[in-house]
């Protein structure tokens, strides 16, 4: 069965964010996501999560500073400490909300050192963090993302983020597979689902090329459907889109998965 979570950092944009808990809830969703909770104390977002029946199924760790450019602190040399303490800061929130995955940002490529030694820095922070979430039962989450929407990002191979969960080899350290950025990078979408969906811990959708819902672009998401439902795949699916309209009038192709959560 597919399972669709609200991002509500994409969808519901004609509302202010804490509304979109129950716009998620009016239009079927039983789970939400979205990039960062750090704007709100932890209270007031789990209020609106019981409130309105909501699970909590993934957020990111903070990026450092967004406003300056930056996208993560993983793999950044000299900000070790800094990392560290989005870690924990991350796990608090996660704990209070009940949230069992976090995304961590791996950042843009550095200029100071070699791309093997930046790897090295982001490994030993995910050996570090994956620790300290272990103790919390959550999964730390690696994400691929396509240079053209995120210059100079990092990790933006998909083969990549895969050696390096694949080598560390830990229980809690799973892919983040987000099907655009995957089309955007790579293409061949349906075989690299197949390929790396055993290491998936979080799927996310949009539609290529504008990022729209799944049935306003270039692919074919009845089908990349079917090869995640005949792959056992039980998370998930996050609906990171851009609605082309109002996010009500793009969840037609929704209704039938929505309706089977609720059956």
């Amino acid at each position: 069965m597919i399972k669709l979570a609200a991002n509500l950092a994409f969808l519901y944009q004609e509302f202010e964010f804490l509304d979109r808990f129950s716009m998620a809830t009016r239009d079927g969703f039983t789970g939400v996501e979205y990039l960062f909770p750090y704007d709100w104390q932890p209270l007031v977002l789990k209020k609106h999560l019981e409130d309105n029946g909501l699970k909590q199924v993934l957020f990111n760790l903070s990026p450092g500073d967004w406003n300056k450019g930056e996208r993560g602190l993983a793999s950044l040399p000299d900000r070790q400490l800094d990392f560290q303490e989005t870690v924990s800061q991350a796990l608090d929130y996660a704990a209070e909300l009940d949230c069992r995955s976090l995304h961590v940002m791996a950042g843009l490529t550095a200029q100071s050192v070699s791309k093997q030694q930046q790897e090295g820095v982001f490994v030993e922070n995910l050996l570090w963090a994956s620790a300290k979430a272990n103790a919390y039962d959550i999964d730390l989450l690696i994400e691929p993302i396509n240079r053209q929407d995120m210059p100079n990002y990092f990790l933006s191979d998909f083969e990549h983020a895969a050696e390096i969960i694949e080598t560390l080899n830990l229980p809690n350290l799973k892919l983040q597979f987000d099907i655009y950025h995957c089309q955007k990078i790579h293409g061949e979408v349906p075989n690299r689902l197949s390929k790396y969906l055993p290491i998936t811990g979080h799927i996310q959708i949009a539609n290529p090329p504008g990022r729209n819902e799944p049935d306003f672009g270039e692919l074919n998401f009845p089908h990349l459907f079917d090869v995640i439902v005949d792959a056992g795949y039980s998370g998930w699916v996050g609906c990171e889109y851009k609605p082309s309209s109002t996010t009500q009038e793009t969840l037609v192709w929704a209704e039938k998965y929505l309706a089977a959560e609720h059956a």
